[in-house]
Parts: structure tokens; sequence; C-alpha cells
């Protein structure tokens, strides 16, 4: 059996990533209900905002999902750590920080513990604190990236060379052909975000869905490289605002406030996308249709088991030849 699968009691290694404030219970439900992972992502969101997706999760599915806590802007980390220890949530991603200092208060209690990492010194670090398994995220990914900017391609093969752990890939998955690929470079698994926007049970407005249709692989931009903060967002007239404020010499300050949870909130639910912007990866080429969460997933297994079918006789073939 897959090792993610086993370990998270789910059907398939598939999983949503964190959406900060503009997560979904009922997007974390359809994912849940179709045999993967939803994840509600705390974002700069209160105590009670949180619970409150959590518990209205709880009520829509039995089966599990994850909480994704991103340290570095929770307002506060300690406290969320605790609602979901009080919330019998069963499983917790960490992001953005370090760690370490949760794990084990989170395993006590039964939680599996994801973190996300963009390194091989990250990951190491990561397994040695504990985590039970990891979310390598590539540059292709939307929303906050690292500095490093690490293709999930070389990124998988390094991590999983150094770790004991099992692996999600996240960053440019949105197929079945994706699945198969990072299960080809050693991941037992992977996380999706940008993918999961263009479904029928995800309530975001339509210009964002709209825009991540129209948009191509080139569709997106990278944002915040001047101030040690990048991100990856459509190439809206918000982000162009952006990049002319960059060039112009923005504090961290100003540019922390123009890509706030707020603002995403208003480009993402509201649909105002010349004062918000729209986080996305650059999988974008690859979407075209607006699936229901349960035929996304299905159809993922379904293309994956066929895409490493044939390549196997690719490589059955190549093996012949070099006998004569």
């Amino acid at each position: 059996m897959n090792s993610v699968c086993d370990l998270l009691n789910i059907n398939y290694p598939i999983v949503l990533g964190g959406m900060g404030n503009i997560s979904s219970p009922r997007l974390t439900q359809a994912v849940s209900e179709a045999g993967g992972l939803g994840t509600i992502g705390c974002g700069t969101m209160s105590l009670e905002e949180v619970e409150k997706k959590i518990i209205a999760t709880k009520e829509m599915t039995h089966n599990p999902f994850a909480v994704n806590i991103a340290m570095a802007v929770a307002p506060d980390v300690e406290q969320m750590i605790q609602l979901v220890i009080d919330q019998q949530v069963p499983v917790v991603s960490l992001s953005a920080g370090n760690p370490a200092p949760y794990i084990p208060r989170l395993q006590e209690h039964g939680i599996k513990v994801m973190a996300l990492v963009a390194s091989v010194k990250h990951a190491k670090k990561a397994e040695e604190a504990g985590a039970d398994l990891l979310v390598a995220e590539g540059y292709e990914a939307a929303g906050i990236n690292s500095n490093l900017e690490l293709t999930t391609f070389t990124l998988i093969p390094q991590i999983v060379r150094h770790v004991n752990i099992p692996v999600l890939a996240a960053g440019g998955v949105g197929d079945g052909k994706g699945l198969a690929a990072a299960l080809m470079l050693g991941a037992s698994g992977v996380q999706m975000g940008t993918r999961f926007i263009v479904t029928e049970e995800a309530p975001f407005h339509d210009h964002y869905k709209e825009r991540v249709l129209e948009a191509n692989g080139t569709g997106t931009t990278i944002v915040g490289r001047t101030v040690g903060q990048v991100r990856r967002i459509l190439n809206t007239s918000y982000a162009k605002k952006l990049k002319h404020l960059e060039k112009s010499g923005i504090t961290l300050d100003d540019y922390r406030h123009l890509t706030s949870e707020k603002l995403h909130s208003k480009g993402a639910l509201d649909g105002d996308l010349d004062n918000g912007f729209l986080n996305s990866g650059q999988v974008t080429g690859l979407i075209d249709d607006i699936p229901t969460v349960q035929e996304l997933i299905e159809g993922m297994i379904e293309e994956a088991a066929e895409q490493m079918e044939q390549s196997r006789s690719l490589l059955k073939v190549e093996n012949d030849q070099l006998k004569y």
C-alpha cells in the first residue's frame, strides 16, 4: 500500500494545499470525500475563524482532513496548536517556520505532522525533528515560495535521496501525468492548490476561475524578489501595479500590506482584480475544464496508471533495442 495513504488513512495520495484565509470547508470536504486529504489553512485568520471552519468541516465529513499552520503569519501559533489538539484534527501541516518545537506536542495527541520544505537542508532537519512526512514544494507553486527557487523536478529526487520518510511533491502538478512523474521522481504522492481552484466545489469568485482557465504556461508572475519574499500570482492589473512599485523601491512593510491575506481574499472571493490579487501556480497551462473534485481525482489516478504503463512499455522497447 502507498505509504502516504497508509499513514494518513486516505485512498489516494493527493492532498489539497493550504489556501490561507480563502480556505473552504466545502472544498476540504470534497477532497476528503473523494479519497484525498482536504486541508483548511489558518492563514492570518483569528482563532475563532479557524475554529468555525474546522467545526464546519467535521460536520460535513467523517474522513480525515488536515489543518495548515503557516507559522510566520499565524496570529498566535501556540493557540493554533492547542486548537487543533482540542478539535482532534487528525493531520497538521506546518509551514513558513521551524516545525521542531511543535511536532512532539502534536504527536503526543495522535496527530500526524507534515512539514513543508524547499531544500534538502530543511528536509533533513524536519525529519530529525520527527515529522511524519514532508511536502517538498518547487518554485512552480502558487503563493509564497522559497527564495531558493528550486524547481519541483530537481527538488524531489534530491530530498528523497536524503530522507527516509514519505515525501509529497508540490508545485506544477495538475493532472495524472504530473502525479506519475512525482512518483517516478521518488515522491509518494502530491499536494495541489491551483488545480483545485478550478473545480465545481471550489467556492471562489468566477473571475478567479476564469483567469486561471485563460492563463497559459506564462500567465503567472513572481513578485517580492526585491524584498526577499517571493510570491507567485496571476499576471493581473494588480500584479503589474505591484511590479511597478517594486521597481520604484517598495519597502518590506508596504509589500506585506499589499500582499496581505485580506487583499488575497478581495481578489479570490470578491473578484476585485484591480484591488486584490490571485495566487496561482504555473500549472495554469494544463487547466482547461471545471470538473467536480471526484472527477478530477479519479481521472488523475486513471491517467497516472496509464502513463506509468506507457512509460514501462517505452523502456521495454529501448531495452529490446539494446539487445541488438
